[in-house]
């Protein structure tokens, strides 16, 4: 029995042998995209396997020109040093004694070269996946910036952030998920600043990633290097920007990025990563910390307005005599919590229509959403004014997030709070807080508290975060990342004195030329 896997998985100097067992295993013959191209090299029985549309063509004919004008003293003895050094002119190629490796990499876009006699087979790397060009993501726009976006290519993602960081410590290195699916998978890093910890254990956890195939990509990735439970919080952030996962990488973060996904994953993050947004950076610092602070504002607003409301609206004696006009003005059919929950389960069907909504015809959904429904609705008596305004307050909320994992979370919290003060009123309210709030705090993905800087506080990180400080400023990495190199420049004061006093020789020599 272990011959018999020995010769199945060991690469045979009989030609024929191991091209039956590529025949069989890749399916030649029966699956019409696996190619096979015989011919001869220097008298020798020779054979290309490939995936049709995985590769390019001018690679293919190189090749076979080379190999058509060879004789046999050309490449014996030691055949395969005299192809790969002298013959197979294409950049990447390796040997391999392997046929798992050989069927894998065939299906991974290289051409497999099989010879004669030869106890290897020679692996090109000549694959061209069809891929899209990179494109500003639409979740992540920006009104000034650049307009490259990740796409669905690995080697490509890879590419966008070796031109923003041309570190040579900057590490690429590529592990495989899945054992049908083969998925590669790149784990990026700084190595002279993340935490060799941090990296260990996102390696180890990809590792051990047992699962046929991934196809819902960096998703399944994500569940399983979170050890996914039903927590809501989102434990990485999503980007499609290569500026934004490059800032990450600087600042000590891990970058994961999934082959066929156009977002990559950014490890670890706390809560107020996924309120950030590269809009606040490229704006003046002034203006950037004003679009912050509105975001700040709309992500409380998308949790509480609603509840809040609510909790006013059916209990006026919490209201100061100055609010008192909190409330609806004359009472619906419809009881107060049966209008909120049914117009949030409304929003969400129309959020999920408009998804699948061909592009022409997203106008008239918008137009039967506000017309047809939401007027007719208040015109009947369904729904009280009041109700369809502030869901449409909280609805902004929602979207001015800029992580969609953490809006759709704060959507449950609200929802959840809703109920807890539509059944038990101000103390279901308050225990709602409560469950949040602890929550935050017990949650620690990869290790990382959750509410930093505010839990455990660190008043220099906490006015960072609150406040988008000039980019010369920001000298230190966030020390929660535990980064080898803490300090991003030299002192403000060291970097700047130097080209003080040259403007003022400048101005001085300026103003005496002028004089004269």
């Amino acid at each position: 029995m272990q011959e018999t896997m020995n010769s199945i998985h060991e690469v045979s100097k009989s030609y024929d042998e191991n091209l039956d067992t590529l025949k069989k295993e890749l399916g030649i013959g029966v699956s019409f995209d696996i190619a096979l191209r015989e011919f001869e090299i220097g008298g020798k029985k020779a054979a290309l396997v490939f995936v049709d549309g995985l590769i390019k063509d001018i690679p293919m004919v190189e090749i076979m020109q080379n190999f058509a004008a060879l004789d046999r003293h050309d490449i014996v003895p030691h055949t395969l040093h005299k192809l790969i050094s002298r013959y197979v002119t294409y950049v990447k190629a390796l040997p391999t004694d392997k046929l798992e490796d050989a069927i894998t990499k065939v299906l991974s876009g290289f051409i497999a070269l099989v010879v004669d006699g030869m106890p290897e087979i020679i692996l090109i790397e000549a694959r061209q996946y069809p891929a899209r060009g990179p494109e500003e993501p639409d979740i992540e726009r920006v009104v000034r910036g650049s307009r490259d976006g990740f796409t669905e290519t690995i080697l490509f993602n890879s590419a966008l952030l070796r031109r923003r960081l041309r570190d040579p410590r900057l590490r690429t290195e590529l592990l495989t998920a899945g054992t049908r699916s083969k998925t590669d998978i790149c784990v990026a890093y700084l190595e002279d600043v993340a935490n060799p910890d941090l990296v260990r254990t996102i390696k180890d956890r990809i590792k051990d990633i047992k699962i046929d195939g991934l196809p819902m990509a960096e998703k399944s990735v994500e569940e399983y290097i979170t050890t996914g439970n039903w927590n809501p919080l989102p434990q990485v952030r999503y980007t499609e920007r290569p500026d934004v996962a490059a800032i990450h990488l600087l600042e000590g973060h891990v970058i994961i990025i999934v082959d066929t996904s156009p977002s990559v994953i950014i490890a670890p993050t706390t809560y107020f990563h996924h309120l950030q947004h590269a809009e606040e950076y490229r704006q003046n610092a002034a203006v950037g910390a004003y679009l912050r602070w509105i975001r700040f504002i709309g992500v409380l607003v998308s949790i509480f307005v609603i509840p809040v409301w609510y909790l006013f609206a059916t209990n006026p004696q919490l209201l100061p005599a100055s609010l008192k006009f909190i409330g609806p003005a004359k009472i619906a059919k419809v009881p107060l919590i049966w209008q909120f929950l049914s117009a949030e389960i409304g929003l969400d069907l129309l959020r999920m229509s408009a998804i699948h909504t061909p592009t022409p015809l997203a106008t008239a959904l918008g137009l039967i959403a506000a017309f047809m429904l939401g007027e007719v609705a208040i015109n009947v008596g369904l729904f009280n004014p009041e109700v369809i305004l502030y869901l449409a307050v909280a609805a902004i909320g929602t979207f001015v997030t800029p992580s969609y994992e953490l809006g759709m979370a704060n959507r449950l919290f609200r929802l959840g709070l809703l109920i807890l003060a539509g059944v038990l009123g101000l103390p279901g309210f308050m225990a709602g807080l409560l469950g949040i709030l602890l929550l935050l705090i017990f949650t620690r993905p990869f290790g990382v508290p959750y509410l930093w800087p505010v839990a455990p506080f660190n008043a220099k990180a906490l006015k960072s975060v609150l406040v988008r400080s000039p980019v010369p400023i920001l000298n230190s990495r966030p020390s929660i990342l535990k980064p080898l190199d803490r300090s991003r420049q030299p002192a403000m004061g060291a970097a700047r004195k130097p080209l003080g006093r040259s403007l003022k020789r400048w101005s001085k020599k300026d103003g005496n030329e002028e004089g004269e």
